[in-house]
This record gives structure tokens, C-alpha cells and sequence, in this order.
């Protein structure tokens, strides 16, 4: 016996005198759940963008894992013989419809799965074109701040020489200043906004669109997979795919939530400054 095999054997004894037969299925959800607890820093990481191969290792490091379990439900085992309400936990859709169709005691067990499988599917597709139209629209607006930010340069320059045309040789030779180190600033803000947001093209928005649109549909592709693998692997698939779009919908949310409470002290430095430069000014 594996020690994946006696893993599961223990926890789904531990489960019994609740869950009766079905012990072993839900033991199979639980050692999903600690393999992602387990995971969860690499998946923090790979959120934050660390490293190119963070976002990676977390998959990667699955693939054993679902590798065993494929393995464990195949082979003649012991495991076999466990079952999930009606449906043993080696058996797969093909069986179940040859044991008494689509809606049969199998056949019924399977339908729940590919329900619950597609729901988790939907739940990521909607978030991910989210994500895709959210990232458009901030592409857009952060492209759009540049030329905002030189017009604004440019009205204030000429605002401060038609102040400064009223006053004495000293005070127009100061405004010149003013406006050289104003206009050089403005220029330099202006080039390291260009080259940390690069402009894209009107081909490379359209085909970030289209991508964003097909990249979540992808996640229906785990119906497929189900649909062929012995109902135990179809589990681990349900638990840690409903996993990723729930951990990755509460590290946005605290994203989100970090970048409003972070906004709003920053307004305060900058009223000050805004409130001495009027001070100054009407000495």
C-alpha cells in the first residue's frame, strides 16, 4: 500500500462513523484541501508575479498528486471498493452508463459532479472576463494621464507668467525659473510614465481582448477531463479547481482592499503641499 493510498485509507476510518460508505470521497476532498493549504505561499507568489516560475509551481506540483490518485482508482486496490452514494470511486461516466443510463443511481452521481464542476467553471470564466475588461480599462486610463498631465503643465505655465507680468524684474526672473524647473519636471515625469507603461497598439489591444475572452473558457475543459478519469480523480479536480478560483478571488479582494485603504493617506501630504504653495504665493 502507497502512503497516498493509507493516507486516504486513515482519514476516510476517521470520516466513517459520520459519512457511513461515502468517507472516502470526502477523505478524498480533505487531502485535496491540505495539498492546497500546503501550496497556498507558492499561489500567493504567483499572484504578486515573484517569479516567472512561481506561477507555474503550483501546477506543477499537482501533477503527482493527481497522478496517484488516476493510479490508486485504475489499479486493482483496495480502494476500489469504496463508493460515493451509489457510484464506486473507480468508476467512470462510460460505466455509469452502461450500468443504468444518464439518470440511473451511477449515472445520477456523475451528473452532480459535471453540475458542480461547470458551476466552478462558469464562477471563473465570469471572473477572468472581469479581470481582462478591469485590466483594459486601466491600460487605457493610465495611457490617457500623460497628456492630461502636460496640458495641466502647460495651463499652469501660462497662469504663472500672466502673474508674473505684474511684478518687478526679480519676479519675472524667478517665474522663469519656476517655469524651466516646472516644464523639465513635467518632461521627465512624462518620459518615465511612457517607459513604464509602454503605449500598445491597436492590434496588440485587440488580440489581449480576444485572448482575455478565450482564456477563461478553458477552465470547461475540466469537464472533459472528469468525464474520462475514475470518479476519485474527478473529485480532486471538482476541490482544486473550486480552490484556485476561490483563493484567487480572496487575494484580489485583499488586493483591492489594500490599495483603497493605502489612497487615501496620500491625499493628505499632497492638500499640505497644495496649501502651502497657495500660501507662498500670496506673500
Amino acid at each position: 500500500m502507497s502512503v497516498f493510498t493509507h493516507l486516504v485509507v486513515e482519514l476516510g476510518r476517521l470520516l466513517e462513523p459520520v459519512l457511513a460508505e461515502s468517507a472516502t470521497a470526502a477523505a478524498i476532498v480533505l487531502f485535496t484541501v491540505l495539498v492546497r493549504l500546503a501550496l497556498h505561499p507558492l499561489s500567493r507568489a504567483a499572484f504578486r508575479g515573484a517569479t516567472p516560475l512561481a506561477g507555474c509551481l503550483p501546477l506543477l506540483l499537482q501533477l503527482p498528486v493527481f497522478f496517484l490518485m488516476y493510479q490508486a482508482f485504475s489499479s486493482g486496490g483496495e480502494l476500489l471498493s469504496h463508493r460515493l452514494f451509489a457510484a464506486p470511486l473507480g468508476s467512470r461516466w462510460a460505466d455509469a452508463l452502461g450500468e443504468g443510463g444518464p439518470f440511473g443511481a451511477q449515472g445520477l452521481v456523475f451528473l452532480a459532479l459535471f453540475g458542480a464542476i461547470a458551476v466552478v467553471a462558469a464562477w471563473s470564466a465570469v471572473r477572468g472576463h472581469r479581470s481582462a475588461a478591469a485590466t483594459a480599462a486601466a491600460a487605457a486610463d493610465a495611457a490617457k494621464k500623460p497628456a492630461a498631465g502636460s496640458g495641466r503643465a502647460k495651463q499652469g505655465g501660462r497662469a504663472g507668467a500672466g502673474a508674473g507680468g505684474g511684478a518687478g524684474a526679480r519676479a519675472r526672473a524667478a517665474s522663469a525659473g519656476g517655469r524651466a524647473g516646472a516644464g523639465a519636471g513635467a518632461r521627465a515625469g512624462a518620459g518615465a510614465g511612457a517607459a513604464a507603461l509602454p503605449e500598445l497598439s491597436a492590434e496588440q489591444q485587440e488580440a489581449m481582448r480576444k485572448l482575455g475572452g478565450v482564456l477563461p473558457l478553458l477552465s470547461f475543459g475540466t469537464l472533459i477531463t472528469a468525464a474520462v478519469v475514475p470518479l476519485a480523480a474527478g473529485l480532486y479536480l471538482l476541490t482544486t479547481t473550486a480552490w484556485s478560483v476561490a483563493e484567487r478571488a480572496w487575494l484580489e479582494h485583499r488586493k483591492a482592499r489594500a490599495a483603497a485603504g493605502g489612497a487615501a493617506p496620500a491625499e493628505t501630504p499632497g492638500a499640505g503641499r497644495a496649501a502651502d504653495g497657495a500660501a507662498r504665493s500670496s506673500l
